[in-house]
């Protein structure tokens, strides 16, 4: 149950809604990026809802999206995952090798706890994500080897009890956060692009965090993945999303039809049996009759001395 709104609150609301629409009006009039238009927007839908809610507001109108918005869809390679796990300070390194081994969310890996990790399920282990973005954020996920030799390094150097965050830091929060690896992760784009001068290579694009996720997913769907499993590892709440990251190649789709036993649905042996025996007996049939045409062909006249002997 949501606590209820205080009555400054809803006296203050209408203009808190004016003032973000004169905003998204000054957006539209100096083109701005569509992601920042849109981020905007969704503030305005969350706080109109709200005010519904709490009886300030009475209708919360759609606002429709800004086309044109560019999503986080880089994927890393493995040469630069290698060469950012390599110029990486510990703590980034151990948070990225997380997110490219399991596809968390950068948040739901910062908040992660020891009591979440079970040692002793699966191959290696597995982690339980609480919540989320979504409800269908809650999740078990397996832990990889790789993922597994980090928490056990980071749990016999820090020699705590295996209560609290993981990755605890001096925040608000608790735990470590987007700002605290974003000198990090500058750096180690740095220290990168450095070494690639020295051998005479080309630089490497930065990227966000986030892209780990996104490069886990697209390997996941490259490997035959299906989008409804694809969809419960990543915590999607819709297939839709999940499917943006499946793409069944032309052999993919005549092995699952080839799976079925047949090119038909429902095909069995023993509709092949009930279908090939009528044709066997009306082939039979007509051997028999084709044998039968060929003898009395093939029959001489009788010689009049038999008859006469015969007789």
């Amino acid at each position: 149950m949501r606590v209820p709104c205080p009555p400054f609150w809803i006296a203050d609301l209408p203009n808190a809604i004016g003032a973000c629409f004169a905003e998204m009006g000054f957006f539209l009039a100096v083109s701005v990026p569509a992601s920042r238009y849109n981020s905007l927007r969704h503030r305005i839908v969350v706080v109109r809802k709200l005010g519904v809610e709490w009886g300030a507001l009475e209708v919360a109108p759609k606002i429709q999206l800004l086309p044109g918005e560019r999503r986080r869809e880089r994927v890393v390679t493995r040469s630069e995952e290698a060469a950012y796990l390599a110029a990486a300070p510990p703590l980034l390194r151990e948070i990225a090798t997380v997110l490219a081994d399991t596809g968390l969310r950068p948040d739901e890996c910062y908040r992660l706890r020891w009591e979440e990790i079970t040692w002793t399920n699966g191959r290696s282990g597995t982690l339980l994500v609480t919540h989320g973005k979504t409800a269908a954020a809650r999740r078990v996920l397996p832990l990889s080897p790789r993922v597994r030799l980090v928490l056990e390094s980071r749990k016999n150097r820090d020699q705590r009890s295996m209560e609290g965050f993981v990755w605890p830091a001096p925040t608000l929060c608790g735990h470590i956060d987007r700002s605290s690896l974003t000198k990090q992760h500058a750096r180690a784009f740095r220290t990168m692009n450095a070494e690639a001068m020295r051998n005479g290579k080309q630089p490497f694009r930065p990227w966000v965090l986030y892209a780990f996720r996104h490069t886990f997913l697209t390997r996941l769907g490259e490997s035959g993945c299906d989008a409804w499993t694809l969809a419960r590892i990543a915590g999607h709440s819709s297939v839709s999303i999940s499917s943006r990251y499946v793409h069944p190649s032309e052999d993919a789709v005549f092995a699952a039809v080839s799976r079925l036993g047949g090119h038909n649905s429902g095909h069995s042996e023993n509709l092949e049996i009930r279908v090939a025996a009528p044709k066997m007996a009306q082939a039979t049939e007509a051997e028999g009759e084709l044998w039968c045409a060929r003898r009395d062909s093939n029959s001489r006249p009788v010689a009049p001395e038999a008859t006469a002997l015969s007789s």
